[in-house]
């Protein structure tokens, strides 16, 4: 799953009290204490980036990554 943009465009985030985003948490704090690049979406079978891969490529590449470090001001072009 990765973020969604709202009908402006703009994305939109997950809600934080879906079990879907408990499992993704988990997902990713696995990933990061294995050093993996990323996981498997636990419900849809995606890869997912972690957020120390994203940072570590040292730009955003503007694909709404679910991990994103950046600001969002950054993530989206003008």
């Amino acid at each position: 799953m990765m973020c969604t943009r709202d009908e402006k465009g703009q994305f939109e985030e997950p809600n934080p009290r879906d079990e879907s985003v408990n499992s993704i948490a988990r997902a990713h704090r696995q990933a990061i204490a294995e050093g993996r690049d990323g996981y498997i979406d636990p419900s849809t079978g995606y890869f997912v980036f972690t957020v120390r891969y994203l940072s570590d490529r040292g730009k955003c590449c503007q694909s709404g990554c679910r991990h994103c470090p950046y600001k969002r001001d950054e993530r989206l072009p003008d």
